[in-house]
Order: structure tokens, then sequence, then C-alpha cells
């Protein structure tokens, strides 16, 4: 019953940022949106080295020196899988006016919501992956580290949730149908955990690349788009703030309910 609504914690987090539509009557300000894009980078990144990159190694820490390996090429493969799904899935980024991925004829608030689920699907990774360590026994990763991360994930999925349903009700959507397509872009991770969760059940041995590969996939969307995103114009330094505040607030999640 805790892993079911652990894995759906990070959903709840979409989803309350996306209910931000009904109560906001303008569009996000600039500052706001770089102050939430750099805590959402931060609570990533964090949850990237203490949550998924240090327990993958710490798991073969037995075999000496090579013991970074796993970690080392999970990452890689982590990095390479989304620059994969980054170049084949047609989506738009925000105030951006050209598409990525592959040619399509998706409409733009289609588009805008795939960039968003591209984001959330490591997400949805990481959280199933450390549930699987806590699930399988790995002496490192408890159950209420494995919560920490979720807790972090959801955290750090309100503004997304807010930074996806805005721009849709800006381009003329009702508010209804902003909230649903900014929910529907965090249902992808509840998804994700629960595959990547019943595929490491008879995959052990591989568990440190798993968790390796989920903080590699988490890294590339926070230097492909979230830093370069927050930090580019004015008020860059809001995003810095943001960072760091994100950042602590992960990693004290970590190391207090780990």
């Amino acid at each position: 019953m805790s892993i079911t609504i652990g894995l759906l914690i990070p959903l709840l987090g979409t989803m309350l940022g996306a209910a931000f539509v009904f109560f906001m009557k303008k569009d996000m300000s600039p500052k706001l949106q770089k102050s939430l894009l750099g805590f959402a980078s931060g609570v990533m990144v964090a949850a990237s080295v203490w949550s998924l990159l240090i327990p993958s190694m710490e798991i073969v820490k037995d075999s000496g020196r090579w013991s970074v390996t796993p970690a080392a090429l999970g990452f890689l493969l982590g990095i390479g899988f989304l620059l994969l799904i980054d170049e084949l899935t047609p989506h738009l980024h925000l105030h951006a006016d050209k598409p990525e991925g592959l040619r399509s004829r998706l409409s733009r608030t289609t588009m805008l919501a795939l960039a968003v689920t591209i984001h959330n699907l490591p997400e949805g990774m990481a959280v199933g992956v450390v549930f699987a360590g806590a699930a399988n026994g790995i002496s490192n990763i408890s159950l209420a580290s494995a919560i920490a991360v979720s807790l972090g994930i959801a955290i750090q999925n309100v503004p997304e949730g807010a930074i996806i349903s805005m721009p849709m009700k800006a381009a003329g959507n009702s508010k209804m149908k902003s909230f649903i397509l900014g929910s529907l872009s965090g249902a992808v991770e509840p998804v994700g955990a629960l595959a990547v969760l019943l595929l490491s059940s008879i995959m052990v041995p591989v568990l440190p690349y798993m968790l390796a590969f989920a903080a590699g996939a988490m890294f590339y969307v926070v230097v492909e788009e979230l830093i370069p995103e927050a930090s580019s114009g004015q008020h860059s330094n809001l995003s810095t703030i943001g960072f760091a505040i994100g950042f602590v607030l992960m990693m004290v999640l970590d190391v207090v309910m780990g």
C-alpha cells in the first residue's frame, strides 16, 4: 500500500500545480517562472546524486575501484536514452517558436504537453527504481528514503504543472482543458515508475545500472532544458537562488528520511 501511494505522490504534485490555472488570473510572471525552474533543477540534481548515483556505487562497493562502473555506464546510457527520445518525439518548449523532434502535424498545445511529458519520464523512472531497491531489501535504500525521493519529485512537479497549464490557458484553452492537459503530462510518472518496479523485481543484479540510468536521464533534462531556460534573459539570479533552495531541500529530505 505504501509503495502504491509513493508512486502516485508525484502525479498529485503535478495536478496541484496544474490547478493553479483556476486561481491565477494572469500569466505566470517571468521572475516566478525562472525561480521555479531553478528550484526544479536543484531538486532533480540532488535526487540524482544522493538517491541514485551514490546508492548505485554503494550497492557494489565490495568491487573495489571498479564499483564506479555501473554508475558510470548507467549514467551514460540514461543520457543517451533521453537524447534519443528528445530527437524522435515531436515537442515544443515554452517560449520556443520551432518544434523539436520528428516532423508532425500535432497542435502546439499537444507538443507543449509532450515536452513536459519527456521531462517527467525520467522522474517516474527514478521513483520506481528507488522503491524497487527498498522492496528488494537493498541495505542502503530504505522505504523512508524512497518516499523522500517521491516527495521531492512531487514538490518540484508543482511548479512544472503550473508552468504547463498556465501557457495553455493563455493560448486560448479553457481552464478545465488546461488543467487536464497539465495533469496528464505527469501521468507518465506513475506508469514509468510501475514499469521499472516490475522490471527490477526480476532483474535485481542490474539495479545499480538502473539507479544510475535514472540519474543520467534526469541530468539530461536539467542540463538540456531546465537550466538553459532558467538562465536565459533577465532575472537569472532568481533561478540560481531557486536551484540552491531545491538542492538543499532534496538533500535534507534524503538524509533525514533515509
